[in-house]
């Protein structure tokens, strides 16, 4: 039998033991996890491979205006008015605060709770309560109270530690995908606008067309009025003239929605937003073959999805914190007297202290398979996590690469397409020659002016789309490079996980 001495000796060192505890995380060891990586892009030449190296998410790194590579002061201002109006970036920005609201909700844990009372109670003491003599004191009674009471969960086995580790990687994962709406929203409002002014620079070749069709309408009537040509030869220029007038209210639509999209990007409303035509100039803008991986680091999708892991890998810890006891310590210190006037003497003074206080050493131990099914429940969540993150590394890559190929491919496209703009002119010009001289009839006029105005579209399509794939390729390394000014928002940094 345990002596009382022995006791004495016993609770202090148990308690001790259990401080011992406090903070000690049963989180796995967290680390990045290994994700396919390859030495150099397929796109990008042999001479270049030596600058990469191994990628780690680096969501800290700072980022540039990289719109102003493309020299327009129209597209800065757009940037500009998107960052301050656009309402998905606000909403996403609100996301943001809340996380972080969650995690300082979840860090207050990490202190004891302080509150007080004051009030009066009306009470009876039963016969049988400690130090009420049978028949003394039994009387119902008023109480007044004033109190101030505080309670505190230890942190044994890092239950309370590993659950702000997770709140903190959370605030860092919304931080990641508030980067990633702004942009997405930043390529967006790019796109658009190159996608704008590429319709504008069709509608001014249409506008040429037109005219020019126009004008031999006017030629083949008055040789049909003069008898020297067939009516055939009339409902054709007629037909062309036609066709190319409906091309370009086609495209007068297509550039109506495209202002629209724009005009919602910058947060305005599509009635009172208007953008002046101004046809697309040539994309001279050349990304630099020889970037390193440190780019796709930047990348915030990245990061989101590694800061995802690793607050369930904290999670994990809290699951198997729950296997093991917890202890909250509760105390209370004030007067209480059944006199108000008598309240706050001294004689009147009270207090409770003690895990016993309103809490103690809990243990379940037994509740169904609750906690086992919640750990394999963070275990899984993990695994998912993982592959999640292995899949938009993977993405990532591939972007890189399709923009780095469309590119690739666009610059020689574009010089073969000129040349076909060349030579086409030229075959026109002959034949309409051919045609006034009568050598050829007006089909062949036709065939050769169609194919004038295909070609010269589709080397204004071709321009759009080296435009829109250099903002793909920017937003696919992360969005700018060399020496930006870093953004006013506070940076995460890496999770600190105990080793087991």
């Amino acid at each position: 039998m345990i002596k009382l001495s022995q006791h004495k000796r016993l609770v202090p060192a148990l308690l001790s033991a259990l401080l011992l505890l406090a903070g000690c995380s049963l989180a796995p060891t967290y680390q990045v996890p290994a994700a396919a990586q390859p030495v150099a892009f397929k796109e990008l030449a042999a001479q270049d491979a030596g600058s990469w190296k191994t990628a780690q998410p680096a969501e800290a790194q700072a980022r540039g205006e990289w719109w102003k590579v493309f020299g327009d002061a129209q597209l800065d201002r757009y940037e500009t008015q998107a960052l301050a109006a656009n309402q998905n970036l606000k909403a996403a920005a609100a996301r943001l605060q809340q996380s972080r609201a969650l995690q300082q909700s979840a860090r207050s844990a990490l202190f004891p709770t302080i509150g007080t009372g004051f009030g009066p109670a009306r009470e009876q003491l039963s016969p049988g309560s400690f130090g009420v003599v049978d028949g003394v004191g039994t009387q119902p009674q008023t109480v007044w109270t004033a109190q101030a009471n505080a309670s505190y969960e230890v942190d044994l086995f890092g239950r309370v530690s590993d659950s702000v580790a997770a709140a903190k990687a959370d605030a860092q994962q919304s931080e990641a995908l508030f980067r990633s709406v702004q942009l997405a929203l930043q390529a967006d409002v790019a796109q658009n606008y190159f996608n704008l002014r590429e319709l504008d620079a069709e509608l001014a070749i249409l506008d040429g067309t037109v005219d020019l069709f126009r004008q031999q309408r006017d030629f083949v009537k008055h040789r049909y009025d003069a008898g020297d040509v067939s009516e055939l030869d009339l409902a054709q220029a007629q037909a062309q003239l036609d066709s190319a007038q409906s091309d370009h209210m086609t495209l007068e639509r297509q550039r109506a929605t495209t202002e629209h999209s724009l005009a919602v990007l910058l947060g305005q409303a599509p009635a009172d937003f208007t953008v002046a035509a101004h046809p697309l100039q040539p994309v001279v803008v050349q990304i630099p073959a020889g970037l390193p991986s440190a780019l796709l680091e930047r990348r915030p999708d990245i990061t989101a999805a590694e800061r995802a892991m690793a607050a369930e890998n904290a999670r994990i810890g809290v699951a198997k914190a729950a296997f093991f006891p917890s202890l909250s310590l509760t105390g209370s210190a004030g007067y209480a007297s059944s006199n108000l006037s008598n309240l706050f003497q001294w004689s009147s003074r009270t207090f409770l202290l003690g895990p016993l206080a309103g809490g103690a050493l809990t243990l379940p131990l037994f509740d169904g398979g609750a906690r086992s099914a919640n750990l394999a429940h963070e275990r899984a969540k993990y695994e998912e996590d993982v592959a999640n993150y292995r899949q938009q590394v993977l993405v990532a890559f591939q972007e890189v690469e399709d923009n780095l190929a469309n590119l690739r491919v666009l610059d020689d496209q574009t010089k073969v397409e000129d040349s076909a703009v060349k030579s086409s002119a030229r075959a026109a010009q002959l034949t309409r020659a051919q045609y006034e001289d009568g050598s050829v009839n007006y089909l062949s006029v036709i065939e050769t002016d169609r194919a004038v105005l295909q070609a010269q579209r589709s080397a204004v399509q071709l321009e759009g789309a080296r435009a829109v794939s250099t903002v793909n390729l920017i937003r696919a390394l992360g969005g700018g490079w060399g020496n930006e000014v870093k953004p006013p928002v506070v940076a995460p940094d890496a999770l600190p996980v105990a080793s087991r």
